[in-house]
């Protein structure tokens, strides 16, 4: 039987040996046609005659499984779509990074850096060498490499927990399957997938010849190739894989950040050709214009440049604060402007109260996002631009920065329209409008009664940096808010298949993938709950200083009550926290005293388990939950490297002295913090036992 007749048979009416040399034939064939398509960009068939040849190789795989070839194309795109996305932990957090806009910024993060690493701070000579890298605007993702040999991919996810995307990665051409000799046991490298803008274009043209949805941009593009649940679709997508960093590596035989990249480019990894090892500010901000005088030109979206300081040693001192690293920042573009109309201001009420109004505009392209909304902040904000509706403004949009009006273009009916009024009442539950003394912001006082305030806690608290709950978005909250199936965090807990049996939208594989993912979070970090709360002023980094301090719940909430009377050694114990003020203490203290909050608690705590605090490993450390304070001039180290070293020895660290406190560590010019210290008793330590002490 000639080829042609094979292919032309039935797969029903096969034998095992026709199976076989048709399967043969079938991967020769499919893999030619991904390297036409993926590495030339050259492909010789329609996407419906490749996908016939897919279908035909998993049609014969499911019926001669004994005959499944070790280079099947099945085994390059993964097996049949999944239904859903398994969680993988990060060896090292996949942290974000934070932003500066304009040189004054710059200046300030490099200054911040030197005053950081007292040798820097010292002599102003030495260089501070820094590696600048476009920003690409794309999907971060983490590859391991086990003894050469690609063996897991994960998203970023929210930093500590990925996506694993391992049999979409594999389909990537830019990403190498194997690596070269010499390469550590283990090596995590870590950078960007993202979609040209030429395949951008093509993906788009092909996705509405067939009638199908189109993205928005190429990120989006990119972000939805990548997370598909099957992997056959990601194959067909035209993605591409710049590296720029690691997370694990069993080895590390570099010590710049600059050569690192080097070793990239040797073990046959893509790196953008504009990265640089920039020697000063000038430097810096020569290959910054240089960069963005060639953005234009570029067949990839940047929204800016990348700096991190080159020398690895200074990288692990300088460490992190909250979840971004103190070593590298995202230098942004200018915000993309346009003008338009502002066709109406509505007022938007959110989880904590807040009166937010926004103008309804008539929508305009924005740096390639279509622009309808627009932040106006709070009432001086419209007030000092005497922001009208009818008015012409121009809106700005930089980023992931929510777009915002920035001032009026006059057109000369201005006058002529009515001043805005802000509304004395909420728009929801019809509650009291109130603005404090000293605060912008205007509050709806309705509490837990106004809707709107409910609906918006119950989004927050299945958002991705809470409770991350799979396939329970913002518009499911919402839905089932309305419907009445939930009223508080505890409801999603007793959610069952048949309350959701019959809603538009939900068939039984996406009710079961559901109760699956609600089941998935029945157990939870101490810092996510916190922060899922939605206690005002409590973000995530806060949320993550108040459960390294009390290390349980249940130790945070009883130390909350405790804290109500003022003076309290409890009270005095929360000030003591590095980053916790009066403000925000008063509204730690409020939240938990309110009783409806305590109910709502009581009722969630039923349901879920609260993980006490994952401490890092520091045994063996002289400090660990020691509580340190230094005070004075140090002289070996700068304070903030000496309060970040603490730390990581599993020490707390407080501003204040009190007999909680276990060490003082005073410098030149102590006064009164170590006097206080003295007549306390405490153990009071000069910078150079203290030093000896921790084996620094």
């Amino acid at each position: 039987m000639t080829p042609e007749d094979l292919r032309k048979l039935p797969v029903s009416q096969m034998t095992v040996d026709e199976a076989e040399a048709d399967l043969a034939a079938l991967a020769k064939e499919i893999r030619e046609h991904d390297r036409r398509y993926y590495q030339d960009d050259a492909p010789t068939v329609t996407d419906a005659e490749y996908d016939a040849l897919r279908q035909r190789n998993a049609a014969i795989e499911r019926r001669f499984p004994l005959s499944v070839r070790p280079d099947s194309p099945t085994g390059r795109v993964g097996a049949a779509p999944a239904s859903g996305f398994k969680k993988i932990r990060h060896a090292k957090p996949m942290l974000s990074l934070g932003n500066v806009f304009d040189e004054d910024e710059l200046q300030d993060f490099l200054d911040g850096i030197r005053r950081f690493l007292k040798e820097l701070s010292d002599n102003p000579d030495i260089p501070l060498d820094m590696v600048a890298e476009p920003k690409i605007d794309g999907l971060s993702i983490s590859l391991r490499y086990e003894h050469g040999r690609l063996v897991q991919a994960a998203t970023r996810g929210d930093g500590a927990e990925g996506e694993d995307v391992t049999a979409n990665a594999h389909t990537l051409a830019d990403i190498p399957q194997t690596l070269p000799d010499g390469v550590p046991d283990v090596l995590e490298v870590r950078g960007e997938v993202y979609m040209s803008k030429t395949d951008f274009l093509a993906l788009n043209d092909r996705q509405a010849e067939r009638g199908e949805k189109t993205f928005a941009n190429p990120r989006n593009a990119a972000a939805g190739s990548l997370r598909q649940l099957d992997a056959a679709i990601t194959a067909r997508r035209p993605l591409r894989f710049f590296a720029y960093a690691y997370g694990e590596v069993s080895a590390v035989d570099w010590a710049t950040h600059g050569q690192f990249i080097e070793r990239l480019k040797a073990w046959g990894f893509q790196v953008n050709p504009f990265t640089r090892v920039c020697d000063g500010i000038d430097h810096i901000l020569a290959h910054y214009e240089t960069i963005q005088a060639h953005r234009a030109e570029l067949d990839y979206d940047i929204d800016g440049v990348v700096y991190k300081v080159d020398r690895l040693d200074w990288q692990e001192r300088l460490g992190f604060v909250s979840r971004a690293p103190r070593w590298a920042v995202a230098h942004k573009f200018p915000a993309e402007k346009a003008e338009t109309i502002v066709r109406d201001i509505t007022i938007q009420v959110g989880r904590t109260g807040v009166l937010t109004p926004v103008a309804e505009l008539e929508p305009v392209t924005v740096g390639g996002v279509v622009v309808s909304r627009a932040t106006l902040h709070n009432a001086d904000y419209i007030r000092a631009l005497d922001i009208r509706v009818g008015d012409r403004v121009r809106i700005q949009r930089a980023g992931d920065v929510i777009p915002q009006v920035l001032d009026v273009v006059e057109d000369g009916f201005h006058d002529d329209r009515d001043v805005y009024v802000f509304p004395a009442a909420c728009p929801v539950c019809g509650s009291h409008a109130v603005r404090e003394e000293g605060e912008a912001a205007t509050r709806c006082t309705g509490g837990l009664v106004c809707a709107a305030q409910a609906h918006e806690r119950l989004k927050h608290f299945v958002s991705r940096d809470a409770f991350d709950i799979e396939g329970l978005g913002g518009k499911h909250v919402a839905a089932f808010f309305e419907a009445g199936l939930i009223k508080t965090p505890g409801d999603i807990f007793r959610l069952t298949p048949e309350m959701l049996d019959g809603r538009e939208g939900w068939k039984d594989k996406s009710i079961e993938n559901l109760m699956a993912a609600i089941a998935a979070k029945r157990r939870i970090d101490m810092p996510r709950f916190v922060h899922a709360l939605g206690i005002r002023q409590v973000g995530q980094a806060t949320a993550r200083l108040l459960a390294k301090h009390y290390g349980s719940f249940a130790h945070l909430r009883d130390a909350m009550t405790d804290a109500r009377v003022i003076g309290s050694e409890a009270m005095e114990n929360l000030l003591s926290i590095d980053g916790i003020g009066k403000s925000m203490a008063d509204d730690l203290i409020e939240f938990f005293a309110e009783p409806h909050n305590g109910e709502v608690l009581d009722d969630l705590l039923a349901n879920v388990t609260v993980e006490d605090f994952a401490a890092p490993d520091t045994a063996g450390s002289p400090v660990a939950g020691k509580t340190v304070v230094f005070t004075g001039t140090l002289e070996a180290m700068s304070r903030g490297e000496a309060k970040a070293k603490a730390e990581a020895l599993g020490a707390k660290v407080s501003g204040s002295v009190s007999k909680k406190t276990d060490i003082v560590v005073a410098g030149p010019g102590a006064g009164s913090k170590e006097k206080k210290a003295r007549e306390l008793g405490l153990q009071v330590l000069s910078e150079r036992e203290w030093l000896d002490l921790v084996g620094s």
